[in-house]
């Protein structure tokens, strides 16, 4: 990564592919996904269990998308009726290491964020 002319490179036009990759990540359910599987492998009911409040199809697409992306790798045991079971690949086991900053800073900051929030709604209220 370089500076170019004081703009953050993700900001700039040679950010292109980094912001593609980012936009992979950033969706709704994603990185819950992720941090789920980093718990170790999860069949596809398992995995709708523990992301609280995922519909079963944005399971399955979010499930498909990071399949694609290679970074969750997706088995089927040869049993009847078939066991599918998903577990972070490498790249997945580097983005949720990567995350995990950030995660422990929404936990650490989310009462501050909802002072802000409610501190601003006064003042919206009290202007109109």
């Amino acid at each position: 990564m370089q500076a170019n002319d004081g703009i953050d490179p993700i900001c700039g036009q040679g950010g292109a592919r980094a912001r593609e990759v980012l936009d992979l990540v950033s969706d709704k359910w994603s990185l819950y996904v992720v941090a789920a599987l980093g718990q170790g492998p999860l069949r596809f009911s398992q995995a709708r269990r523990v992301v609280a409040g995922i519909s079963q199809r944005m399971l399955n697409v979010t499930l498909r998308r990071l399949v694609r992306d290679g970074l969750v790798s997706r088995t089927v045991a040869p049993t009847v009726p078939p066991q599918v079971t998903y577990s972070l690949t490498e790249a997945g086991h580097s983005l949720r290491l990567a995350v995990q900053p950030l995660i422990e800073w929404a936990f650490a900051t989310v009462d501050n964020i909802n002072t802000a929030r409610s501190a601003y709604d006064a003042q919206v209220e009290d202007r109109e």
